[in-house]
């Protein structure tokens, strides 16, 4: 009863501190960015990573099992592996881009394992006997890690894309952009100016230039940062699949199924093994690696939680119903 009443309250309060961080980015998007707001943001995941390792301890130590045996316990660690991701850039004194992303990203997970929907998985439950295996926390830990950096990274990738076309459509789409092109290339025309007309060209010129130099290096540091988000997420991925596919050897006496969790995970796999080969590959643009990363975001849902709303397969246990009132 006491670890049941611990776990209940450090699930409220990380849950609350990560709404508290949420509001303090979206107060430093409408205001100047205020030092200290963005440390007390820092220091907010922060207290949400160890609010969360104490709730899996503690969900650890009274259920006696690894805490990733069911879809709720899952959606934790997932939480958890979102808070560990947004730390890593913190402690190394980079620009945290991942912000934006980590915290909404682990309040919507925490927040749906907390709903009503998953009631009856609150509760821990004698783990079925597939899952009585030291495979468990290699397996699924490996996974859910895998897809929280994977999700981070594509997330990034999308942002690529809405930058990228949003400044595409301001080039082509608006004729005084283009007209102040001409005008910057047309060295010929500027000096017949008068003075006034100059200065304003040039003056409009050079805020463009500063404008489209911000944006190229916000483009470029979330292309870096996504491509080494995924490439680590792909490394987490590949060692948990293989490390079900010994478990299954040993639990079922097959390496594989193909059961809708195992094909989904393979698409899964595939999808970011086009995304690391267009990355790498010079005669490809950013936007067509970013195309593919993006598409791989729809697929891990569809892995990790599409497939569980079916119920049905080797990995059925994870799947779960819709309570109602």
């Amino acid at each position: 009863m006491i670890f049941s009443t611990l776990e209940h309250i450090l699930t409220h309060i990380s849950f609350s501190i990560v709404s508290i961080v949420i509001t303090i980015y979206l107060i430093t998007l409408l205001v100047d960015e205020i030092v200290g707001l963005y440390d007390s943001s820092e220091r907010g995941m922060i207290a949400t990573f160890f609010c969360i390792t104490g709730l899996l301890i503690t969900r650890w130590i009274y259920s006696r099992h690894f805490p990733l045996s069911d879809l709720y316990e899952s959606l934790i660690f997932l939480s958890w592996s979102f808070s560990i991701i947004h730390m890593v850039p913190y402690f190394k004194k980079h620009k945290n881009y991942l912000s934006a992303i980590t915290a909404p990203s682990a309040i919507f997970t925490q927040g749906f394992a907390t709903s009503g929907l998953l009631t009856e998985m609150h509760q821990s439950a004698i783990l079925v006997p597939a899952l009585q295996s030291q495979w468990l926390m290699m397996h699924v830990s490996m996974m859910v890690v895998g897809y929280a950096a994977l999700l981070c990274g594509s997330l990034l990738s999308v942002a690529l894309l809405v930058i990228t076309f949003r400044k595409d459509i301001r080039i082509f789409g608006k004729s005084n952009h283009l007209i102040i092109f001409n005008e910057l290339f047309s060295f010929g025309e500027i000096q017949y100016m008068n003075k006034n007309k100059r200065s304003s060209v040039l003056r409009r010129a050079s805020f463009l230039s500063a404008r489209n130099y911000y944006r190229s290096q916000l483009i470029q540091q979330l292309d870096h940062w996504s491509y080494r988000i995924i490439s680590l997420g792909f490394i987490f991925l590949t060692i948990g699949i293989l490390s079900g596919a010994v478990w299954a050897n040993e639990a079922w006496g097959s390496y594989w199924n193909w059961d809708p969790k195992e094909t989904w995970a393979f698409i899964t796999w595939t999808t970011f093994v086009i995304y690391l080969h267009t990355r790498t590959n010079t005669n490809l643009q950013d936007e067509n690696s970013a195309i593919v990363a993006s598409m791989g975001f729809l697929i891990i849902w569809i892995c990790y939680f599409g497939v569980n709303l079916l119920g049905i397969g080797l990995h059925s246990y994870g799947s779960f119903t819709l309570t109602s009132n």
